[in-house]
């Protein structure tokens, strides 16, 4: 039984929970560098259970006017006789606005594949996103889907949506503020509401204790139902905003990630 809700785990979208820990990595836009890189682990908490999943790095390099953005995620390897994950997310932004071109998402998950690729496309305050959708099954059966992505305001795909929340003063938001944006997810446009809830303290797992904003993330589809949980981060309240600590609640336990120097 205790494996069969790891595997229930793996199946909630680990590459989100990775990217929206990165995201709680917010530091005024000024300071990020050109080129760094950043790394994560992901844990799985149930009762006494307390078991590392999986770790990620996110990387972003920057080359005549264009940042290149790459994160990878993997299952340690306990993990991977449950649900095996091996995830790689790319972006192209410009490197002013951090709008992205071009996005594709590489996912070998459960011992099936899928590629999303995504070219993006501006006019005025009108985003549109083509999407080609590539999927394998277990037996190597393939299928192939096009679709186009339509939004207003805006709009960034998964992993550039990390740089432009980098920009937000947590400070000068009320408690119960928040900001929106859209993003394309590849099979439909999300937005994503970020809503500070205030400052509080917290304990560390190494025991000590630190003052931290506490940040609510909300992914909404279609008609504004969840696509997924709301998931909580605490990230520190000194100039470099190192997150602290980030939540995801599972059907049966918690989702925890980590941000490692």
């Amino acid at each position: 039984m205790r494996y069969m809700y790891m595997k229930d785990l793996f199946r909630w979208r680990l590459w989100k929970i990775f990217i929206v820990a990165v995201m709680a990595m917010i530091i005024p836009m000024q300071l990020y560098a050109a080129s760094e890189t950043l790394h994560y682990v992901i844990t799985y908490k149930w009762g006494l259970i307390h078991k590392e999943a999986g770790t990620a790095s996110l990387s972003m390099r920057e080359s005549g006017g264009t940042s290149h953005l790459t994160l990878t995620a993997r299952t340690k390897p306990w993990a991977d006789k449950v649900f095996c994950v091996r995830d790689t997310l790319i972006s192209d932004a410009d490197s002013r606005t951090l709008h992205p071109r071009r996005y594709v998402k590489s996912a070998h998950e459960g011992g099936r594949f899928s590629r999303d690729e995504i070219r993006f496309t501006r006019s005025g305050n009108h985003v549109s996103g083509e999407a080609s959708r590539l999927r394998v099954n277990k037996k190597g059966e393939r299928s192939q889907s096009n679709l186009t992505l339509k939004a207003e305001g805006a709009t960034f795909d998964m992993l550039s949506v990390f740089y432009y929340l980098r920009s937000i003063n947590y400070s000068n938001l009320s408690r119960g503020g928040s900001e929106t944006v859209n993003i394309f997810s590849g099979k439909q446009t999300e937005r994503l509401t970020i809503r500070c809830e205030g400052k509080e303290r917290i304990k560390l797992r190494d025991g000590t204790h630190r003052e931290a904003w506490h940040i609510r993330f909300r992914f909404t589809g279609n008609g504004g139902r969840k696509s997924s949980d709301d998931i909580d981060a605490w990230i520190s309240t000194d100039p470099r905003h190192i997150p602290l600590q980030l939540i995801g609640n599972l059907p049966i336990g918690q989702v925890r990630v980590y941000y490692t120097p």
